[in-house]
């Protein structure tokens, strides 16, 4: 089998590389540290590429922008994959406002490069997705809450187990960023429904491990492990520090990935993300990187909540469940910060 990934240096993408590369599939990656020049230096992922380069014995990496059209076409004529995984992706609120050009063409753009290359030249192909909860704009903000000590939660049955794929997307606020991820998302379902390219779509939460490239503007529980570690200046934004996030390991989306990659259902549409059991506020993840490490970050807080940001969300993944029963959530909260703890604290003493 050939895979494609695209934004392969960085976490989503490099975890799918090592998990195809194990499985003994060829696999090319797209990359060209545009992450370097949206979040300056520390969002730079070259080590990120030189590590695959160094392990991965069947992994190939390819310098390309995705925003541009023929070098995609050209890539997938002269090299067809069997798998797509599409990863790539301007990700920040923030940063579209300041730079909409770029962030409407690295996540619509460049996503109907990809399918429409996949419809010409490799159309049995399998295409992932990774789109964003951020398409629901916010949107679940008008689920009636309750606050509690530490989090909001939600306060009606019905969203027991989260948000699921049936929440309307439009009639709220999405931020540039959530308008431009939710052009690439429908693009997706429609190549799937309209062409039946065998698409899937994952609207993923808060997606983490320890091969993020955390900046303060995306890469939250990572970010903050490593400024926790620092004990470093870190600001609240909003909602009290109460907001909730469900926090999903990367080797657990991919493994999602996989799963539908097996038996794909074209135009499906999936939240991905830790679920309720692995939701909690950032009060939370602060107490318990306290709990394992001795060290907190030093919090100031702002009234200003992030255009767009979600007071409470976690995944409903009943749907992704009920279709692929043998996927499942792996790594606890616990574990995914225990192991990023572990991981930042080597990286620093290097």
């Amino acid at each position: 089998m050939r895979v494609l990934v695209t934004g392969s240096s960085g976490l989503i993408g490099s975890e799918a590389v090592v998990f195809f590369d194990r499985l003994g599939f060829d696999v090319t990656g797209v990359d060209n540290n545009m992450r370097a020049d949206f979040f300056g230096p520390k969002g730079d992922t070259t080590w990120n590429r030189r590590r695959l380069e160094a392990t991965c014995r069947r992994f190939t990496h390819r310098e390309l922008d995705i925003r541009d059209r023929r070098g995609v076409a050209e890539l997938l004529k002269g090299h067809p994959a069997d798998l797509i995984i599409h990863a790539a992706a301007q990700p920040s609120h923030d940063l579209a406002a300041s730079r909409p050009y770029d962030d409407f063409d690295v996540n619509a753009v460049g996503t109907l490069n990809l399918l429409e290359a996949c419809r010409r030249h490799c159309p049995e192909a399998v295409f992932i997705h990774m789109s964003t909860n951020k398409v629901y704009g916010d949107g679940p903000n008008s689920i009636p809450m309750r606050e509690l000590e530490t989090r909001w939660d939600y306060a009606e049955e019905r969203y027991a187990h989260g948000v699921a794929e049936d929440f309307p997307i439009d009639h709220c606020l999405h931020s540039l960023f959530g308008a431009s991820k939710v052009a690439g998302d429908v693009l997706a379902q429609e190549y799937g429904r309209y062409f039946g390219l065998k698409t899937g779509i994952f609207r993923g939460g808060c997606l983490t491990g320890p091969q993020h490239s955390g900046v303060e503007l995306h890469g939250f529980l990572n970010y903050l492990v490593l400024v926790a570690l620092r004990e470093g200046p870190y600001t609240i934004f909003g909602y009290k520090g109460k907001q909730v996030r469900d926090q999903i390991h990367s080797c657990d989306v991919v493994s999602a990935f996989w799963h539908f990659a097996q038996n794909p259902r074209p135009g499906a549409v999936y939240n991905l993300g830790g679920g309720k059991a692995n939701a909690a506020s950032l009060l939370e993840c602060v107490e318990m990187i306290h709990r394992a490490t001795g060290k907190k970050p030093r919090l100031t807080y702002s009234e200003t909540n992030r255009v767009g940001d979600h007071i409470c969300y976690y995944s409903d993944l009943r749907k992704l469940r009920s279709h692929y029963p043998d996927w499942s959530i792996t790594r606890s909260l616990e574990q995914i910060v225990e192991e990023m703890i572990r991981v930042i604290s080597d990286q620093q003493r290097a």
